[in-house]
């Protein structure tokens, strides 16, 4: 397994290692020519970085350390920085630096995280496929031969960390941003409840489905970051999976499953009922409804086109093509039409809570398929329809507003696959602490 933050914490308290050291193996890997760095930062390490290492080591020195003092983080391009551009992977918004850090950024600084860099995503996080036409595509890990994609929209989040360029990620997740990089490139993502964590100093996709997630080795490095972002810190320990009530949905979530994905799920299920986990079969109600907040893009589209329409009027010549016609997708709306899908989405939240009052969690695969190629996207309607399917899954977390975890449950040279889970509302730490549990009754399994 690769490097965590509990293991860098305890680097850091016996002294073999320091701040500035764990910042500077970070900073090798992303100017390693041959790596992925000029991908996953296009806009290089922080020059704020090196200093922030070093008060974080003469802090200690004084017997002053937060939680997260020292641990590495990459910040995902949508978030305001204080002193650098917020580019949102777009070319299109004006070079001007942030006057002050997203309060979930601010958060991480006084808990004492050493800020990385930017890292690259989609533009303006409108994607689940993790194509940059500006910047490059980061690839993915597991091949990096072959070209393949590594998921959206936290596309640099979850190389920077599969690629030990950063501890953990700052990443986004309207409908599956964190959640579908950390299944594809085969590590962690958390996507909280939306109310948890500020969304103010971050560009906004869709104000009712935005979230501030992350990604990490493992859920207990999510679980730390999670904690300081959402300003709820404290102990977490796993749930024991004997005895969980563990909902498995039926119906769409399992069309189009690929032959690989399906194998990995059911063997996933296989021992997580072995470990003692009660699974049952569950149609939703609720979820088979959400095809009525889609049309003509649904409330993503919608609030995407409010916050871009002056840009778009003059300069959607500089805008990646297939982000822009997701945008106009809301052309077609009325604003009634707007105003109905809000009122059904809140009768849908409060459906889908009560209907997952008598389980512990849902398990699903995250997304249905492993990464393609990204030569194989080329085309506008092979990209389309991975996106539609990368989406599928997640977004419904989004939708409902509920908190979801991935979790990699594939076996060590398959390619990555993800669990994911669902808790209710704001249940996010319970949520956490079985994706602990369940991980560790994995870690046998995965080898």
């Amino acid at each position: 397994m690769n490097a965590t933050v509990a293991s860098a914490k305890r680097q850091l308290a016996d002294g073999s290692a320091n701040a500035q050291s764990l910042l500077a193996a970070c900073v090798e890997r992303i100017c390693n020519p041959g790596g992925e760095g000029a991908r996953v930062f296009p806009h290089g390490v922080s020059m704020a970085a090196r200093k922030q290492a070093q008060a974080s080591d003469m802090l200690r020195e004084q017997g002053v350390a937060g939680p997260l003092a020292g641990i590495p983080v990459s910040v995902k391009d949508l978030f305001d920085v204080q002193g650098d551009v917020t580019r949102a992977g777009a070319r299109v918004l004006p070079e001007r630096p942030a006057g002050a850090d997203a309060p979930a950024i601010a958060r991480l600084r006084a808990a004492g995280a050493v800020l990385v860099g930017r890292t690259n995503m989609t533009e303006f996080a409108y994607s689940g496929v993790g194509i940059n036409p500006h910047y490059g595509t980061p690839r993915n890990p597991f091949d990096r031969q072959a070209g393949r994609i590594p998921g959206g929209s936290s596309s640099g989040a979850a190389v920077s960390v599969t690629d030990g360029m950063a501890l953990a990620a700052v990443g986004s997740d309207t409908g599956g941003s964190c959640r579908i990089p950390a299944a594809l490139c085969g590590i962690v993502g958390f996507k909280p409840t939306a109310s948890r964590v500020p969304l103010q100093g971050a560009i906004p996709l869709s104000p009712s489905y935005d979230s501030v997630g992350c990604l990490a080795n493992t859920v207990a490095c999510c679980a730390a970051v999670d904690a300081v972002m959402a300003g709820e810190e404290g102990p977490m320990a796993a749930v024991p999976l004997a005895g969980l009530r563990l909902a498995v949905p039926t119906g769409l979530v399992l069309e189009g499953i690929s032959d690989e994905v399906a194998e990995v799920f059911s063997r996933t299920l296989r021992r997580l009922s072995a470990a003692g986990a009660l699974l049952q079969d569950v149609a939703f109600d609720s979820w088979d409804q959400l095809a009525e907040l889609g049309a003509h893009g649904g409330l993503v589209a919608a609030e995407a086109s409010a916050w871009h329409g002056s840009l778009v009027a003059s300069h959607a010549d500089r805008y990646d093509p297939r982000v822009l016609s997701r945008i106009r997708l809301a052309d077609g709306q009325r604003a009634a039409d707007y105003l109905r899908m809000r009122q059904r989405r809140g009768e849908l939240c409060r459906q889908a809570d009560a209907e997952l009052a008598g389980f512990d969690a849902v398990v699903l695969p995250t997304v249905p398929i492993v990464a393609p190629r990204i030569a194989d996207l080329d085309d506008d309607d092979a990209f389309f329809t991975t996106n539609r399917l990368l989406l599928r899954n997640p977004a419904i977390a989004n939708m409902l507003d509920l908190c979801s975890l991935s979790v990699p449950c594939h076996r060590h040279g398959e390619a990555p696959v993800g669990l994911m889970l669902f808790g209710r509302h704001l249940a996010d730490r319970r949520l956490l602490a079985i994706g602990m549990g369940i991980e560790s009754a994995l870690r046998h399994e995965r080898g």
